[in-house]
């Protein structure tokens, strides 16, 4: 057995929110890119390896954001 729903007409109290979500064009990253070699511990590596495997993503992705991070907090 289906119980029924009984609708009322009370008021909703609702809000418009502005759109604060950038655009699909401005999530889009086109920074250039330079290739490099990198010499790091094995510890590092095993270190940054292990934490994108666990999250699905790409160690080199991993270390070229946080160089980005820490580049962006020293300007």
């Amino acid at each position: 057995m289906i119980k029924k729903i009984k609708y009322s007409n009370e008021p909703v109290e609702a809000k418009v929110v502005s759109d604060f979500l950038p655009s699909p064009e401005e999530l889009i990253l086109k920074e250039k890119k330079q290739k490099v070699t990198l010499t790091l511990s094995e510890k590092s590596l095993k270190f940054f390896k292990a934490n994108a495997k666990k999250h699905g993503a790409s160690y080199q992705a991993m270390i070229r954001r946080l160089v980005d991070y820490y580049v962006a907090n020293q300007i």
